[in-house]
């Protein structure tokens, strides 16, 4: 999947809050991507970085799997496909929710 062209449709863009935790801020767009599943039952989430503004869909590369050990899903990080980012960088970027994880990057 890391390579891939896919396309998220944003439910949380930059700017809002989380529907449910009221104090979770969301600093960059993020969505899912219709019709792939993920192991919660629900479609595959993505984060989506490197747009400096809120936007409702976005098609981008996959340039890395958020694998988290203690949860049952993987969080997807897009970005327009001539961007390329470090682990640090994808990290700053993801941390407001990955804090709360034991997560890891994979490029």
């Amino acid at each position: 999947m890391i390579g891939e062209i896919v396309k998220v449709n944003v439910d949380r863009p930059m700017g809002s809050y989380h529907p449910e935790h009221k104090d979770m801020y969301y600093p960059i767009n993020y969505g899912y991507i219709e019709g792939i599943i993920a192991p919660d039952g629900e479609e595959q989430d993505a984060y989506i970085i490197g747009v400096e503004e809120p936007v409702e869909e976005f098609i981008g590369k996959v340039i890395a799997i958020i694998h988290r050990k203690d949860d049952v899903e993987e969080k997807w990080v897009v970005a327009p496909s001539e961007m390329n980012f470090t682990k640090e960088q994808i990290w700053e970027k993801v941390m407001f929710t990955e804090q709360y994880f034991d997560s890891e990057i994979i490029v």
